[in-house]
């Protein structure tokens, strides 16, 4: 699985053009995937402040606004992909082109359906 993290807002600081070639190359990559039969799945999420929050306190679930992230970013979205190896999952999420405007990628394999690989 391909997670997705980048900066909220950074697509609106964009030109117009740079809008545009940055959702052609998604369109590209993700046509790529399809006809290679890599694309398992994806999608985009909703922004960051529409999430609610579950943690506990004092042993007691409590549900609060937002990711309150210490971090710039969010968990923007995900791509699943079916590989022939880790390394060819990495070549994929470094041509990602959110990568380029400080976004990050994160690569995780799924876990098997028997869940003894943690």
């Amino acid at each position: 699985m391909l997670l997705i993290f980048n900066r909220p807002g950074f697509v609106e600081e964009l030109t117009e053009q740079e809008r545009d070639a940055l959702f052609a190359e998604v369109d590209g990559l993700m046509q790529e995937l399809s006809e290679s039969g890599e694309w398992v799945a994806g999608e985009a999420l909703a922004d960051a402040s529409t999430t609610k929050t579950v943690t506990a306190k004092g042993g007691q679930p409590a549900v609060t606004d937002g990711p309150f992230l210490e971090a710039k970013e969010h968990f923007a979205g995900y791509l699943t992909v079916d590989c022939e190896s880790e390394e060819r999952a990495v070549e994929i999420a470094k041509r990602w082109p959110d990568v380029r405007f400080g976004g990050r990628m994160e690569v995780r394999a799924i876990m098997d359906e028997s869940g003894t690989e943690m």
